[in-house]
């Protein structure tokens, strides 16, 4: 349960919710168990002298076991109410806690892990870990008091008819302990299986377009049965196993009614137990049954649980390659110095860049070309720092980029990726994504300067239109201009174009490019680009060639 212990400080945290909710165990338990003694008294009672009439005792003994069971109603209600509450909120936490993790991250972390494995880390391994804080620790809690509870109970009756009922529970705790590694092994299978599906058809919905100009539907069918299957057999076994588990308890149960028929029936022959005193002992071994019962299902659950908080902690141990270490705000002109930059991609030792150098002053413009492959979209990502190079500095304003503050240095960059993604939003929320609640008129505006508003004002919600997902109900072009006039609407000191003009015809690039010219004059602005007519635009060429980074101006 090492991984568990990870959730320490949430105990700690939420302590005075789970000391009300142990309290109310205790409370629950205390009257659950005290009614029994009632019910032995009133078998007595009502079989003593063989008188089966009306008696005011038994009437009294009723009144107390009615008032037992309200009131251990009401605690358990309660206890519901605290530790259920409690493990609610350490699951928000939690969940809250890798959100934001998984915000920090570098690029490279999410080139590593799928999507379909961090929204199964977000929703089915968290979930898991709240079933383990809510009704394990409830259940687990529960069963020691009820234990404790009755064990004394049990002992104030009769010593060695407890002491022979009790025998086969280390046999059960033996059981749960073998039982338990295995449970935990098995659910790590699973959910490993459950990740795959997920990522599977994350990938086939996102893939939708491609699936269907192949005709390859049927392949995606066969591919996803396959993994359900796969899935539903390991499941199966998992569930046989705590099937087993649950058979083992209830036959442990079993024992311990025939030895208090066994033993209680002796006792009374002897006439050292009375009939109510026998039917005490049944009570009070029923009474475990259901809280034994779920002993197989608690363990299931911290298993499983136990298998989800590694897979938590192991994404939440990685530290971010990206690190911010100043926070200070304050002004950005837009010089920019590549000081002999080389960038190695880490998961395949492909060497991107390799002693590039160049220089360029604000408000001056970098066309860059080469072949493909050639390390330009690479400059790209180091500019928004969202890599680190391998070896070099790159300078912004004569001051390292690394020392710079993070938020403040992007909040002055525009950046428009090769490839455009929307979110799956209206128009204008996509366009104004990049400042805070940006004005209709504002956002109008930049769509004008990204050549888009034509095309805008002619779908029948305008900027209210939703995309679909990724803009899928926007032609190629369309979702790279509006993709522009989201980099734009920031007013930024640095424009980088990765190749993001290449779905637009010449005619339209050119009217972005003079629109941006008129109204952000001065800019630093980086083109990526395979067309000569717009590097001729620019104020230097950087030309990519296959072994040699050179400036040409």
């Amino acid at each position: 349960m090492k991984a568990l212990k990870t959730l320490n400080p949430y105990f700690w945290k939420h302590k005075i919710l789970l000391f009300w909710g142990v309290l109310f165990i205790i409370a629950s338990n205390f009257f659950n168990i005290y009614k029994v003694q009632f019910v032995g008294k009133s078998v007595d009672e009502l079989t003593k002298n063989g008188n089966l009439g009306f008696n005011r005792q038994v009437l009294v003994y009723v009144a107390i076991i009615v008032g037992c069971s309200l009131l251990t109603g009401f605690f358990t209600f309660m206890m519901r109410q605290t530790i259920i509450v409690a493990s609610r909120r350490i699951e928000y936490e939690l969940k809250n806690k890798i959100y934001r993790h998984y915000q920090d991250l570098s690029l490279t972390d999410y080139k590593q892990t799928t999507i379909g494995d961090l929204m199964n880390r977000l929703s089915e391994d968290v979930v898991a870990v709240r079933m383990y804080l809510g009704p394990g620790v409830m259940y687990v809690a529960n069963l020691i008091v009820l234990v404790v509870i009755t064990a004394i109970y049990m002992l104030t009756t009769d010593v060695s008819m407890t002491l022979w009922t009790l025998l086969p529970l280390p046999i059960l705790s033996f059981a749960i302990y073998k039982v338990s590694s295995i449970i935990n092994q098995k659910s790590k299978i699973m959910q490993k299986s459950q990740s795959a599906i997920s990522t599977f058809v994350q990938d086939s919905f996102s893939g939708i377009r491609v699936v269907k100009f192949f005709a390859r539907e049927n392949y995606i069918k066969k591919n996803y049965g396959t993994k359900v299957t796969d899935y539903q057999n390991k499941a199966l076994d998992l569930a046989k196993t705590e099937a087993y588990f649950f058979t083992i308890i209830l036959f442990v149960i079993g024992l311990l009614n025939v030895a208090i028929i066994w033993i209680g029936g002796q006792k009374y022959i002897a006439g050292e137990l009375s009939i109510g005193k026998i039917a005490d002992f049944f009570m009070y071994i029923n009474t475990l049954i259901f809280p034994f019962s779920m002993v197989g299902w608690v363990t299931s659950v911290n298993q499983r649980a136990e298998a989800s908080m590694q897979r938590i902690n192991e994404f939440m141990d990685k530290k971010s390659e990206i690190v911010n270490k100043n926070f200070d705000n304050y002004e950005i002109k837009g010089d920019i110095e590549f000081r002999n930059v080389s960038y190695v991609y880490p998961n395949t030792g492909i060497r991107a860049l390799d002693n590039l150098s160049f220089t360029l002053k604000a408000g001056e413009s970098l066309a860059i070309m080469g072949k493909t492959g050639s390390g330009k979209s690479t400059i790209a990502l180091l500019l928004c720092r969202l890599i680190d190079p391998t070896e070099g500095e790159i300078l912004i304003d004569g001051k390292n980029l690394k020392e710079h503050n993070l938020e403040n240095y992007r909040n002055v960059i525009g950046y428009i990726p090769q490839e455009s993604y929307l979110f799956s939003d209206s128009i204008e929320n996509n366009i104004g994504f990049a400042i805070d609640r940006p004005s209709h008129e504002k956002v109008v505006e930049y769509a004008k300067i990204a050549d888009v508003d034509k095309n805008i004002v002619e779908f029948k919600e305008q900027y209210q239109t939703m995309v679909g997902e990724r803009g899928v109900m926007l032609s190629g072009g369309q979702k790279q201009r509006i993709c522009i006039a989201r980099a734009l609407i920031k007013d930024p000191n640095i424009i980088i174009f990765d190749d993001s003009l290449s779905a637009l015809d010449t005619e339209t690039e050119q009217n972005i490019l003079e629109n941006i010219d008129r109204k952000i004059r001065n800019a630093t602005s980086i083109i990526i680009t395979h067309r000569e007519s717009s590097a001729q635009r620019a104020d230097k060429i950087l030309n990519l060639t296959e072994i040699n980074n050179s400036v040409t101006a």
